[in-house]
């Protein structure tokens, strides 16, 4: 990964102590939590993006790429992909886009609705999304120092923030 510089502080906890300053001491928790996942969801993203770059992929490239490949045709219509990622049809578009230019995927017509559009994997982009799959899990996905138990009560506890948010049917 490359080096983005390392603060010499924690600017989380920084700005924990300018919000007590000016706010009541229980809203910090709230803003320090946020503003945590938000920070920590860029250093992932990097890291991902690092580890998928031989592959030509992005981490939005390879959900959709793995969706496929999970997928028991290889293919979905492109509305479908977007609903199970839960992401705007635009960005499963460009997602699209790059994945096709790679020789990764294709669009075909849908064979009954002429309106929709089905995204397939193709047999480089299997080959793919296994090597980049393997290199992820050898990595952890880009989670370390985190142990499994730190993962799973993390995982449970964004779970919650999901289920209380309607993002699933518990």
């Amino acid at each position: 990964m490359a080096d983005r510089g390392q603060l010499p502080f924690d600017p989380i906890e920084e700005a924990r102590r300018h919000w007590l300053e000016r706010w009541p001491e229980e809203v910090a928790p709230p803003m320090v939590a946020v503003t945590s996942i938000m920070r920590v969801h860029q250093i992932l993203m990097a890291r991902l993006n690092d580890l998928l770059e031989p592959f030509d992929l992005t981490f939005p490239r390879y959900e959709v790429l793995m969706l496929l490949h999970f997928s028991s045709r290889g293919s979905l219509p492109v509305g479908k992909i977007g609903e199970r990622l839960q992401v705007h049809r635009t960005s499963i578009t460009n997602s699209l886009d790059g994945l096709e230019k790679a020789g990764l995927v294709r669009r075909t017509p849908h064979e009954s609705d002429r309106r929709a559009v089905l995204a397939e994997i193709t047999g480089a982009g299997r080959d793919a999304a296994e090597r980049a799959t393997a290199v992820l899990n050898g990595a952890r996905f880009g989670t370390e120092p985190l142990r499994d138990a730190d993962l799973e009560a993390l995982s449970a506890t964004l779970r919650n923030l999901r289920a209380g948010a309607g993002d699933f049917a518990p």
